[in-house]
């Protein structure tokens, strides 16, 4: 009883918040319903028209009186039709209304998080929670609510003409109804679960096909179709067991209630029939009765359907409402300062980090200075920390410890927008978008101009090669920038950093998939974009950031050594002389291109 009133509780929150998406819609609702009345009015009127016209004008002969009611009967039928038509119409409109905002919400809300929240998060739970889980409110926004209310005021409408016709059929008519409550609420607490399940179940399908879809080629070359075919049918197994959990329980439930509806026709047939034949009913009332029960047990039967959505739509939206609820670790300033010019100026005071509190420090005590327009290179083997260093530094994650600086001021007391805009970043692998090579370098910001694009191409020398394409710069990328090869791609990403101007550059990885011949266009791109500004390169091949200010060697997340080229090389037992000596261990000996 408890786990069910907790339950019932949920249930209330869940429909007052979608009710805030509601609200914008709420005079079309009462219209709607409105409309919804006036055709479970018609509808059940029918019946007692039936009754007036048997009992009050066949049984007479009054033949002009039987033609005004079946004029009545047939603008009853008519004006339903109608209604329902419109109704139709207005519960669909705002319903797809509500939908979009709901959709919208998400989507910002999405973007809005913190990295870390998509390290926790598969990317085909959020897709299942922006497509099918909206989709399964849409039943229930479009027209289940309005529906639920007709179909009760119908069962009010039926029950209170039967009441005025004859009480004691009507009681002998509802005498099934305790059996049929006791159903529906076994009903209402075990679909629920179900469907719970249900949605669950079709968030682990879409991870693992979003997934799969997208490592299809490392799939294919170590030959796991089999294996991987059948972790899918152990996955989608548990999915049609959960449907097959909601089937069982409806295949339950609607026969008991026609065969309770049955039972109350034939006791509604057995007793109105024998008072009809000693004159104590008229044949009117028990042929209205036994439409009306007919009709009684329609809304009841459409009232189980639409708790079916209800329930669908109450699961999906508790799992939309996890994601809209979900706290933004990434926190910034009630009243965020201002930088009118940025300098480029970064400075790293005793920062710590760890992913989460109480797991392993990834960044321990890292402090150190990047001067405006200064080249730092940052180095070390896989792990060391040198990417993370970078999120922390755009807040993709907020450190434990210590502080971070850009020109003088915490980076906390910056918006990220703020912050942000100041900074290029170029990654080993970019996200490159569906849509034109156009839309790619300027994500759609109309104060970039095409000239202003084509300026940047030609400065990191992808003009040639985009000007070669079908279509030039309007040329259509495929999904993830596919038709392109990767040097191409990296290139059309070097421009997008290019054209937004950033004071701060940060390349993390940039030339280490391409090829040599690749490699030399981009390095050249490089030295264009790093002129006149403060840049941070990652870079795993050393040949890359000889000519570098500043190099820092990270290992296990710590500073170990700091230097230009020269005095890095000449220190015997260096960490950076042992990962130079591993790179060119076949070239000319150190000594010698030290001494250069």
């Amino acid at each position: 009883m408890k786990q069910q009133k907790q339950s019932e509780a949920a249930d209330s929150v869940l429909i007052r918040r979608l009710y805030y998406f509601f609200h914008p819609y709420r005079w079309w609702a009462v219209f709607a319903i409105v409309l919804t009345l006036s055709a479970a009015f018609l509808g059940t009127v029918r019946p007692k028209l039936t009754q007036v016209a048997v009992d009050d004008h066949i049984a007479i002969g009054d033949i002009d009186g039987l033609l005004w009611i079946v004029i009545l009967l047939a603008l009853a039928l008519i004006g339903e039709f109608f209604i329902l038509i419109l109704n139709t119409y207005i519960t669909r409109w705002f319903g797809q209304g509500v939908l979009f905002s709901l959709r919208n919400a998400v989507f910002e809300k999405i973007q809005s998080l913190h990295v870390q929240f998509f390290d926790k998060n598969p990317i085909g739970r959020l897709i299942t929670r922006t497509t099918n889980d909206i989709e399964a409110l849409s039943q229930l926004l479009s027209d289940g609510v309005v529906s639920m209310i007709g179909d009760l005021f119908r069962i009010f409408f039926i029950l209170y003409f039967m009441l005025v016709m004859s009480w004691e059929l009507t009681i002998i008519a509802i005498l099934v109804l305790p059996i049929l409550f006791y159903a529906t609420f076994w009903f209402k607490s075990k679909v629920r679960v179900a469907f719970l399940e249900v949605r669950d179940q079709i968030a682990r399908l879409n991870s693992f096909v979003q997934e799969h879809i997208n490592g299809m080629m490392i799939v294919q070359l170590f030959n796991r179709e089999k294996k991987q075919k059948e972790k899918f049918e152990s996955i989608n197994a548990e999915h049609r067991h959960a449907h097959i959990k909601t089937i069982f329980y409806f295949s339950i439930f609607w026969p008991i209630v026609e065969v309770l509806a049955s039972i109350a026709m034939a006791l509604v047939v057995w007793y109105g029939g024998a008072r009809a034949l000693m004159d104590q009913v008229t044949f009117g009332v028990l042929l209205a009765f036994i439409q009306y029960v007919r009709q009684f047990f329609n809304p009841i039967r459409g009232l189980s359907e639409k708790y079916n959505t209800l329930q669908s739509a109450l699961a999906s939206s508790e799992r939309i409402f996890d994601v809209l609820d979900t706290k933004n670790e990434v926190y910034e300033s009630d009243s965020p300062k201002t930088l009118e010019k940025v300098e480029g100026r970064i400075d790293f005071e005793n920062v710590v980090f760890s992913y989460n509190k109480g797991e392993e420090i990834i960044i321990n005590d890292i402090s150190f200075t990047a001067k405006p327009g200064e080249l730092l290179a940052i180095v070390g083997a896989t792990g060391a920390g040198k990417s993370t260093i970078i999120n922390l530094l755009l807040r993709y994650y907020d450190i434990n410890e210590g502080t971070i600086y850009l020109d003088g001021v915490d980076i906390k007391e910056l918006s990220l927008e703020d912050l942000r805009k100041n900074f290029g970043l170029v990654l080993q692998d970019n996200a490159l978008f569906s849509g034109t090579i156009h839309q790619n370098i300027t994500l759609g910001n109309p104060e970039i101009t095409r000239e202003q694009v084509i300026k940047a191409a030609k400065e990191v020398e992808a003009h040639n090669f985009i000007k070669k394409l079908p279509g030039s710069y309007d040329y259509v990328l495929s999904e993830r920038g596919a038709s392109l090869s990767m040097g191409q791609r990296q290139l059309i990403c070097f421009v997008r950093a290019m054209v937004y101007d950033p004071k701060i550059l940060i390349l993390d990885e940039a030339t280490s998939s391409v090829d040599s011949e690749t490699e030399e266009l981009v390095s050249r791109a490089c030295q264009r974009m790093m002129k006149g500004r403060t840049s941070i390169v990652i870079a795993h091949r050393l040949s890359t950031i000889q000519g570098a200010d500043n190099i820092l060697v990270m290992h296990k997340g710590k500073i170990r050594e700091t230097g230009n080229h020269k005095d890095l090389i000449e220190k015997d037992g260096g960490i950076y002389r042992k990962l130079y000596e591993l790179q060119y261990k076949d070239q000319a000996v150190i000594t010698s291109t030290a001494t250069n």
